[in-house]
C-alpha cells in the first residue's frame, strides 16, 4: 500500500482530471474524484475508471468538461443525476452529489440533491468514502470523512453508516462486501458480517442477474474461497446458491480430500485460481462435487461413497444455469468437466488400454488440459506424502495420453468417412441408420481395430457392408 500518493501529481498528468480542476474553479464548484479511483490508487492496483463527485449538476458539469477536451460521445442521465464519458483507456463518471432514500420492497432509492456529507454517507464501504479535492484551494487534499484510511490500513471491510440500515436499503451490498474482502484479501469487520447474516434473506429482492454479476466476481478473485467461505458462514450462500450450502458438513473418505466437502471444494476452486484466470474452470471446480449430498452412502468397511455424483452433478448444471441466468453457452464445458473429473485417475494402471485412453481423449475433446488442472487441483490432502503420488499418478496419465494423441491423430476426433459417402456406399437416403455406421467406424479407431486414417475406415466401412451388419 502507498499512503503518500502524490494527488497533486496525479491530478495534473490525467487531462481529464486536470481539466476538471480547471472548470470546477472557473465555475467556483466543488468537485472531487472519489471512491474506487483513491482507493487504487493507495493499493496501488490497476485503475480503469474514476468517478467524479460534483457538489451541482454532474450532467452540467460532464457536459462542459467533455466540450472543453473535444469529446463527442458522453452518455449523460439527467434524470438520475449522472453522466458518463471515455477518454483513452479510462472510463470518467460523474454525479451531483444526492441523498438517497429506499422503501422495503426495492432497493432502488429515491434520489434528492444533497451536500458532500450526504453523498460520501450514502456510500457502501468505509474504503470507497475517500475523496480527493480538484479545487485549487485545496488541491489533491484527501477528505477521509469515516476513517477509511485506518480501515485500508487494517484491511477491513466496514460500512460507513449502520450496517443493518445500508444492507437493509441495498441488500446487494451484502455481495458486494464479500465480493471486495475477495478481491482485497480483507475481512469483515463483526458489525457488517453480523448485519449481512440477519439480512440474508433481503437479497430475494434483487435480480439474479446482479446477484450472479457478484457471485461471479468473487470466483474471478484471486482467493476465491475468501468470498465462498463468508457467503457460507454468513448464510447468504443457503439463499443464493442453496446446492453449494448443502455441501458443508458432508464428510467424505479423506484419502487425498479434505474430510468436509465444502472446505475440500474451497480448496480446489484455489487451486484452480492458482493456475488459472479462467473463472468457468473456477466454476467447474466449484460444482464438480455438487452431487455428493444426495448420493452420499455409507458402506461398512469403506466409508462414505458417492457413486454417481458425477453423472447426477452433470445433469443438475441447466437447472442452474437456468435459475441464475448463467450464460447456456457454458453448461456443455461444465457438464463435461464434472461428468469426466473422476476418469483420469482410473488410467494410471499399466493394464490401461489405449483403447480407454483414446475414449479419454475423445469425449474430453479440446478441454483436455482444463480437466488434467481440475483433476490435479482436486487432490486436497493434507499429506504431503498422498499429494505427491496422486500428482505424480496424473503425470503417468498425462504421459499416456500424450503418446496416444500423437500416435492416433486424434485431435478434433471423427469418423474419417462421411455421411455422403456412407449414404453413396450403402444406397440409404439421409437417416438414423447413417449417423449408426458412423458411430460404428469410429468405435473400431477407439477400440483399436483400425487406425485413424481414411483408407483404413473406409475399407471397415466396406466389410460392414460385405457382412451385412447394416445392408443396405
Amino acid at each position: 500500500m502507498n499512503f503518500s500518493v502524490d494527488y497533486k501529481n496525479i491530478i495534473s498528468e490525467d487531462a481529464v482530471l486536470k481539466a476538471a480542476a480547471d472548470i470546477a474553479d472557473n465555475q467556483n464548484i466543488k468537485v472531487f474524484v472519489v471512491g474506487g479511483f483513491v482507493r487504487d490508487l493507495i493499493l496501488e492496483r490497476e485503475i480503469k475508471e474514476a468517478d467524479l463527485l460534483v457538489i451541482g449538476s454532474g450532467p452540467d458539469f460532464a457536459q462542459k468538461l467533455a466540450e472543453s477536451l473535444n469529446i463527442k460521445n458522453i452518455a449523460l442521465y439527467r434524470n438520475f443525476g449522472t453522466a458518463q464519458f471515455v477518454n483513452g483507456n479510462m472510463k470518467y463518471e460523474f454525479v451531483g452529489a444526492r441523498k438517497e432514500s429506499y422503501s422495503r420492497d426495492s432497493r432502488k432509492p429515491v434520489v434528492e440533491t444533497g451536500t458532500f456529507k450526504d453523498d460520501i454517507s450514502r456510500r457502501d464501504f468505509t474504503i470507497n468514502t475517500l475523496a480527493v479535492s480538484l479545487n485549487k484551494e485545496d488541491l489533491g487534499s484527501i477528505v477521509d470523512t469515516f476513517n477509511g484510511l485506518e480501515d485500508l490500513k487494517k484491511k477491513i471491510i466496514k460500512t460507513p453508516l449502520d450496517p443493518l440500515i445500508t444492507f437493509d436499503d441495498d441488500p446487494l451490498r451484502i455481495m458486494r462486501c464479500f465480493r471486495f474482502a475477495s478481491q482485497l484479501q480483507f475481512s469483515v469487520d463483526a458489525a457488517t458480517f453480523s448485519a449481512a447474516n440477519q439480512l440474508a434473506d433481503r437479497l430475494k429482492i434483487v435480480s439474479q442477474e446482479r446477484i450472479t454479476d457478484e457471485f461471479i466476481k468473487i470466483l474471478a478473485s484471486p482467493r476465491p474461497s475468501i468470498g465462498l467461505k463468508l457467503l457460507q458462514d454468513s448464510g447468504v450462500m443457503r439463499v443464493i446458491f442453496p446446492e453449494i450450502s448443502e455441501l458443508s458438513g458432508v464428510d467424505q473418505r479423506k484419502d487425498f480430500h479434505h474430510k468436509d466437502v465444502f472446505l475440500h471444494t474451497c480448496k480446489v476452486v484455489d487451486n484452480i485460481a492458482s493456475e488459472t484466470d479462467n473463472v468457468w474452470l473456477r466454476f467447474a471446480a466449484l460444482v464438480h462435487d455438487i452431487a455428493k449430498p444426495a448420493t452420499k452412502k455409507f458402506v461398512d468397511g469403506i466409508g462414505w461413497t458417492f457413486h454417481g455424483h458425477e453423472e447426477l452433478g452433470a445433469r443438475m448444471m441447466k437447472r442452474i444455469f437456468k435459475r441464475m441466468k448463467l450464460p447456456y453457452g457454458k453448461i456443455e464445458y461444465i457438464e463435461k468437466l464434472i461428468r469426466l473429473h473422476l476418469r483420469p485417475i482410473a488410467l494410471v494402471d499399466d493394464d490401461v488400454t489405449d483403447s480407454a485412453i483414446r475414449r479419454l481423449i475423445v469425449q474430453a475433446d479440446e478441454d483436455l488440459e482444463d480437466l488434467i488442472t481440475l483433476c490435479r487441483a482436486d487432490i486436497t490432502s493434507k499429506n504431503a506424502d498422498k499429494v505427491n503420488k496422486y500428482l505424480r499418478n496424473y503425470e503417468i496419465v498425462m504421459k499416456k495420453v500424450m503418446e496416444v494423441r500423437e500416435k492416433d491423430k486424434l485431435r478434433a476426433f471423427q469418423s474419417p468417412v462421411r455421411g455422403e459417402e456412407i449414404m453413396k456406399v450403402f444406397n440409404i437416403p439421409p437417416s438414423k441408420k447413417v449417423g449408426i455406421i458412423k458411430t460404428a467406424i469410429e468405435e473400431a479407431i477407439l477400440d483399436g481395430k483400425i487406425k485413424n486414417n481414411y483408407e483404413e475406415a473406409y475399407e471397415y466401412m466396406l466389410k460392414l457392408k460385405r457382412e451385412e451388419h447394416f445392408p443396405g
